[in-house]
């Protein structure tokens, strides 16, 4: 239910409670990486017009103009040491508080934390009316967890604010608050500079939500109730009070009774169909952001939202509409805050599954090379459509043209160019292509696998298994290699146990996969154990209904006797692959036929 909502805070009141899908682990109040970077990131000027400041009457006389020159040229050489102490140095003589402000950047790039508060303290001593210096001061009092002289400076913010200005410097605390490591000792602080404006909403919205992430919900349900009090059509008051609420049943009627006396209440009703969705109330999710959707026709969030549903719930032409929808909006008013590119790859997924190559490569095309990583992959997927087309030199040509920086990145080109060839049926290229790519890369666990597959299928039996061996050593969680030995021993009826206690590695890594319990249904099979053989594929089919696990299946109830329930299990696979090899390899064996 936390994904339902955002923290209330001065980003959330600009973005206006955005629905746009957020990246798993995302968070508000994200835990700084340094010190140094942190409070540079918190201490940002604020949105409102900045006040001059009083600066000195100070003649630049060339001695201090040679100084400072040359302080800057060693910190661009990467010389701090000298740089920051000549700043420092002028701005005391000259009481320029520009100088200190230098010498505080100087020591935040160089990282040098206590250099940068020492340098931000002086520029605050030179100019105590900047709220920069101040924003700057605060940024790093909070997250070294030195509140005393922070809880002042927020005290004096809030008293000396506009009434219409209160809110915002509120939650800008708030903001400040939440890099503190001690959170208890910030939620205390809160408390304390809080309690003066007991009358305003903002007051009690972030002493909620201070009180919800300590733990304290009964505090934290106070707060909120109190807020919607104040004002009882409030949506931030709402959303707050849904959060605290305890469990998502509780959250989702607190909403439903507001929406139905404030039925317009769009921020409200996103986080009920965002909860709709957690909950797996899927169709009533989607009425409620067709509901959004009448009213805004255009918008990104809902468009998205509306796309993910209908792939959850298998309406794939839904799905294609919203999707193609959001591309074609986002194409008219553009945004560097919102990225096509996963949008793009499941538009061009939906319409290869149709057969729809054309169009699945012209949605891929418009994939451009904001994220290195799915420029690639896109580039990639073309490459096989085009391949799939049957132009296969054109396919690798496309392959050849991609340049990628990063090593493992390459190593997927030679996998994508040998899988082409497999496809194609010219397994010795795809030999040669991955064998040069085992060369280059030897201890990618990826390629050695391709390569041990396409090495069994040449025969080289003993390479295949030195490079499976290879990957178990290089990733020995990758239950595909236990399994791809285990499955190709029990093919061969070789070394039974062997192969049985692979494939059961391989079962206990991945125990839902169905080809996993494909080859152990094998294993049991060539062991003689008929009705567990007949288990095991009975479970895997039921999850997948895989040609191949058919025909395995089928050959064991042919083994048992049950020739009407083989050919109905061949027919199946004969249906879904007409061309399957398992299929005519086990009926050339058992000289059968269809």
């Amino acid at each position: 239910m936390k994904n339902a909502f955002a923290i209330v805070t001065l980003s959330a009141l600009l973005s206006a409670c955005a629905i746009a899908p957020q990246k798993q682990g995302e968070s508000a109040a994200e835990e700084p990486a340094a010190p140094a970077e942190a409070a540079a990131d918190s201490a940002a000027p604020p949105a409102a017009a900045p006040v001059e400041e009083a600066l000195p009457n100070v003649d630049l006389t060339s001695d201090m103009l040679y100084r400072i020159t040359k302080a800057e040229l060693e910190f661009k050489q990467g010389r701090w040491q000298g740089a920051y102490i000549t700043m420092m140095a002028l701005a005391q003589q000259t009481r320029d508080p520009r100088l200190a402000r230098r010498a505080a950047e100087m020591a935040l790039g160089a990282k040098q934390g206590s250099e940068a508060l020492s340098a931000i303290r002086l520029w605050r001593s030179l100019a105590p009316d900047s709220d920069e210096a101040t924003q700057y001061f605060l940024g790093f009092a909070v997250v070294n967890d030195d509140l005393g002289e922070a809880e002042q400076i927020f005290v004096e913010r809030l008293k000396n604010a506009p009434l219409r200005a209160r809110p915002l410097a509120m939650f800008q605390m708030q903001q400040f608050l939440l890099r503190a490591k001690d959170k208890a000792a910030a939620f205390a602080l809160e408390d304390r500079v809080l309690a003066p404006y007991s009358d305003m909403l903002e007051s009690h919205l972030i002493l909620a939500q201070g009180a919800f992430a300590l733990g304290d919900n009964e505090r934290a349900r106070t707060e909120a109730e109190q807020a919607l009090r104040i004002k009882p059509d409030s949506e931030l008051a709402i959303l707050t009070t849904a959060q605290v609420s305890g469990d998502i049943d509780a959250a989702l009627k607190v909403l439903s009774t507001f929406l139905d006396k404030y039925p317009k209440s769009r921020e409200v009703r996103a986080a009920y169909a965002r909860i709709l969705v957690d909950s797996k109330q899927t169709e009533q999710a989607r009425k409620e952001f067709l509901l959004l959707l009448k009213d805004q026709p255009d918008n990104l969030a809902t468009l998205y939202a509306l796309g993910v549903i209908g792939m959850q719930s298998n309406d794939i032409p839904a799905a294609e509409k919203y999707f193609t929808s959001f591309v074609n909006v986002l194409a008219e008013h553009p945004s560097d805050e919102r990225d096509p590119s996963k949008v793009l790859m499941i538009l061009s997924q939906i319409a290869e599954q149709r057969n729809d190559f054309d169009a699945a490569y012209n949605w891929l095309d418009k994939v451009d090379g904001g994220d290195e990583k799915i420029y690639l992959a896109a580039r990639m997927k073309m490459a096989q459509l085009t391949a799939r087309k049957g132009n296969i030199d054109e396919a690798r040509k496309q392959l050849a043209e991609l340049k990628p920086t990063e090593a493992v990145d390459q190593a997927q080109i030679f996998q994508a160019d040998a899988q082409i060839l497999r496809d194609a049926g010219d397994h010795r290229a795809a030999y040669t292509v991955l064998e040069n790519a085992v060369k280059r890369y030897p201890d990618n666990p990826d390629l050695l696998y391709d390569f041990a597959l396409v090495a069994e299928k040449l025969g080289q039996l003993e390479l295949m298994e030195k490079a499976l061996r290879q990957v178990m050593i290089a990733a020995p969680d990758n239950q595909h290699a236990y399994n791809a030995l285990g499955y190709s021993l029990a093919e061969r009826n070789e070394r039974l146990p062997e192969a049985y206690s692979l494939i059961d590695k391989a079962m206990k890594m991945a125990p839902g996969d169905p080809f996993i319990m494909d080859s152990m249904g094998w294993v049991q099979y060539r062991m003689g154990n008929l009705a567990e053989a007949e288990a095991m594929l009975r479970r895997a089919y039921a999850l997948r209904s895989d040609p191949e696990i058919a025909v395995h299946l089928g050959e064991v109830l042919f083994a048992k006797g049950d020739k009407a329930g083989a050919q109905q299990m061949w027919q199946e696979a004969q249906t879904k692959d007409p061309k399957n090899d398992a299929l005519k390899s086990t009926l050339a064996r058992l000289k059968l036929s269809l």
